[in-house]
């Protein structure tokens, strides 16, 4: 069986017998042919390029310390405590939310008192940086308004927990995904 092409394969005008292509459709035809393998040669290069940074992100992140890993799950776990408390003013002291100084995300229970406590959620709230820098978080206005915020029973918890804790890496890995996500959902809910 034999199948001959009836129309021109670059204007798709129908072809007379013995004709592959119009004459007059050669040089745009090869110059379409050009530019269709320039843009797979382009979709090539992207994607080599796009497996090199992924592999260049897993080095890098392969080499991280666990220090470095508790420094950016820390700061993912505050600037979550600010999301949340977005619309609360400073849980130490009367400043109201619409205050254009710089928000903290502040611990009632200090990272170096209580390492068990220093990415629990209850454990960081909002607050403004006078009082979690200058004041040491101001712990005396602190307390009350943490315990109607949480609750006496969280309060009394966050207070019992002294034991040191070292989170291994691929717990900071999972916490600061975990948390991620969660914050992306809420800035997108507010947005």
């Amino acid at each position: 069986m034999n199948f001959r092409r009836t129309r021109c394969p670059h204007c798709r005008a129908k072809l007379e017998s013995g004709q592959r292509i119009h004459p007059a459709c050669i040089p745009g035809y090869a110059d379409a042919q050009e530019a269709k393998a320039e843009r797979a040669q382009a979709k090539q290069a992207n994607a080599a390029a796009k497996v090199e940074r992924a592999e260049t992100r897993r080095r890098k992140e392969a080499i991280k310390s666990r220090a470095v890993w508790m420094a950016e799950a820390q700061a993912i776990a505050n600037k979550y405590a600010r999301v949340r408390d977005r619309d609360d003013g400073c849980i130490s002291c009367d400043k109201p939310a619409n205050w254009h100084g710089q928000w903290h995300g502040s611990h009632f229970r200090s990272v170096g008192a209580s390492s068990a406590t220093r990415l629990n959620l209850w454990n960081i709230h909002k607050a403004c940086s006078i009082c979690n820098n200058h004041l040491s978080g101001n712990i005396a206005e602190y307390t009350p308004r943490l315990i109607v915020k949480v609750g006496q029973d969280r309060v009394d918890w966050l207070k019992s927990q002294n034991q040191r804790v070292l989170h291994d890496i691929e717990y900071l890995q999972k916490y600061k995904r975990v948390i991620g996500k969660r914050l992306k959902r809420m800035e997108s809910a507010a947005a």
